[in-house]
Parts: C-alpha cells; structure tokens; sequence
C-alpha cells in the first residue's frame, strides 16, 4: 500500500538591514538586492519615508543615480496594508521611521516574506540613530557599508554635519554631511568647539 505523504511547504521570511554612514553605498546596495529579485520573478515592494524628497518624490534614488520605483508612505503601518501578496519588501532610509517600523518588519518577516532595509545606524552626533539599533538586533542578516573619509581615505563611520543646526533630523547632502573616520570626526568635533 502506497500512503502519500504531503509535504507542507512555506516561505520563510527573514530581515536584512543594510546600514552606515552617508554616501557608503546603502541605497545602492539596497538597489541591487531588489533588482536581483525582480530578476527572479519574485514579487516586490518598495517603500521610503514620504519626508524623504531629496532627489524624487516616489523613486529611491542612490548617490550614483541608481534608480528603482517605490511608494513613499507616511508612517511605517500603510507598508502592512500595501504588502499582500509579495515576496520581497525594500525599504529605504529607515532612520525617519518610528520605532513601530521594527514592528512591521517582524510582522512581514513572520508572514515569509524577505525584508531589506537601509538606514543609517549613527546621527550626525555619532549616536544610535532612531529605530535602526532594534531593527539591527531584530535581523538575520547585517551588513555595514563604509564610506571614504574625505580628509585621511580611511573607511568612514560618521556622518559629520558641517553645517550648524542642532535639529536631528536634516535633509542634506555633500553640502550639509561628509564622512569621517573616527579619528577626523573627533578632530572636526573638537575644532567645532574651540571655534
């Protein structure tokens, strides 16, 4: 007698978050983890902070003008309504979220689905930005991009911000922020305050 046996097959999901300084190459690699997806037929989201509309309004656009479409969304809950029936979830700049986008992205991963996600991991203080140390406790996968300091060409760390405002959040790019080393940012740091 033959007895078939059915096998139970499910998605697994899991998080990767992609992180670093400035102009490290996140959103570039955060490109082209989605686009080899895509490659594969799998079905894909992508989602940024509506706050975010420094080189386009919807697309997710890198340093390197790499670009990928995306839905730019208010709050890290509208991605739970915008995700049925997908395989892969991006989602950039991560740091503007609240803590609830930690939340969401268990929930997606507990559903199967793969989240990837890029965010700075540091302020331009030097310290543990928004909701990226859970998200980096929370994943499976971690991968840290550098940048190029641009006073010593050593792998920066910090995004140092050149301009004085104390605000926590703001938009810029290499008119406002440049990467530094440890050892050049507390220089940069302590010239600041002799000055």
């Amino acid at each position: 007698m033959f007895i078939e046996k059915t096998v139970e097959t499910h998605k697994k999901g899991f998080i990767e978050v992609i992180c670093g300084s400035m102009f490290s190459g996140k959103t570039e690699e955060l490109i082209r983890r989605l686009k080899r997806a895509k490659y594969a037929r799998q079905r894909v989201e992508i989602f940024k902070p509506a706050v975010d509309v420094r080189y386009d309004v919807e697309n997710v656009v890198s340093h390197d003008e790499n670009v990928i479409h995306s839905t730019p969304v208010e709050s890290a809950s509208q991605i739970l309504l915008l995700t049925a029936d997908v395989d892969v979830v991006g989602i950039d700049e991560a740091q503007f979220f609240d803590a609830e986008i930690v939340n969401v992205c268990n929930m997606l991963a507990n559903r199967g689905i793969r989240v990837i996600v890029a965010g700075l991991d540091m302020d331009y203080l030097g310290k543990p930005f928004g909701p990226i140390p859970a998200l980096l406790a929370t994943a499976e996968y971690v991968t840290k991009v550098h940048a190029i300091c641009l006073h010593c060409g050593d792998l920066a760390h910090v995004s140092h911000r050149m301009i004085e405002n104390d605000k926590l959040v703001l938009l810029g790019e290499t008119d406002t922020y440049q990467p530094l080393c440890r050892s050049c940012y507390n220089k940069a740091i302590k010239g600041a305050e002799k000055g």
